[in-house]
């Protein structure tokens, strides 16, 4: 009885302690009316301005907060770019806050997104800008589509801020092309082989520079001349000697080592 009660207790402690984090975000009914931070009040004496007048959770991600200004749904931000702005009920937004506001809504969104993109497996810096670069014409395509429906545009994706997502992504080591290099090269075709030749070209294609690549290919030695007999060992039933020496040398090997791969494979099968 005495574990229950102790547990009960600090369950209720803990349920407080979120309940006042939440009340810092959303606000409350009996707390709505404290001061306002004095960033909120660069206003002009006539009152340009519009007021915080309620924040509630995201409805599909509860890590953003959903802002209304004077009645009405403005923008969303995450969590922690509500805490970064100081925002809570109240708080009055300049016309030039309520800008820079919007810009950081669509920079949480893209962001999140392009996170979740990265981390499903490790992308270079270029993948991760063609990825971006592919959202913004989807969302401008989607625009042209609503607007033949008149419908309200969605925002689109901004240059300076898709620029600004891969930089924060590089500052908190989600992008790393050295990584990428070295996790490409030891992962790249494993079982089936591939040719220094090939995974140098694909790394210069994915944007990762020449010296990032020779250190990759060091510090991560693949032997060619296993990789040729794995590439041989699993094509060998497709094609002649004469067309798996062509298929070896488009490949990126050596047209020598390929006929001499070969005809070594050949004669260790006793054919």
């Amino acid at each position: 009885m005495l574990k229950i009660e102790s547990f009960n207790a600090e369950d209720k402690l803990a349920a407080a302690q979120r309940r006042r984090e939440a009340e810092m975000i959303y606000g409350s009914e009996t707390e709505i009316s404290g001061p306002v931070d004095q960033d909120w009040l660069e206003l002009e004496e006539a009152g340009d301005y519009y007021t915080v007048t309620k924040m509630t959770p995201g409805v599909r991600d509860p890590n953003r907060v959903n802002i209304f200004l004077d009645g009405h749904f403005a923008f969303s931000l995450d969590v922690t770019q509500v805490i970064e702005f100081g925002l809570k009920a109240k708080a009055r937004v300049t016309p030039e806050k309520l800008i820079e506001l919007k810009k950081a809504s669509e920079f949480g969104k893209i962001y999140q997104r392009t996170l979740e993109w990265v981390l499903t497996r490790p992308h270079s810096i270029r993948e991760t800008k063609d990825y971006l670069k592919r959202r913004q014409f989807k969302r401008k395509q989607l625009n042209r589509q609503r607007a033949k429906e008149e419908k309200k545009p969605l925002a689109e994706f901004e240059d300076d801020i898709m620029q600004l997502v891969v930089e924060r992504l590089i500052e908190k080591k989600y992008l790393n092309d050295q990584k990428f290099a070295e996790f490409y090269v030891e992962n790249r075709y494993v079982r089936k082989g591939i040719s220094h030749k090939r995974l140098r070209l694909e790394l210069h294609n994915k944007g990762v520079e020449p010296e990032m690549i020779a250190a990759a290919l060091e510090k991560i030695p693949r032997d060619e001349d296993e990789e040729i007999l794995k590439v041989i060992a699993k094509k060998r039933k497709k094609y002649n000697d004469f067309q798996l020496v062509g298929y070896l040398v488009r490949q990126g090997f050596n047209f020598q080592k390929a006929k001499d791969a070969v005809e070594s494979a050949k004669n260790s099968e006793g054919m």
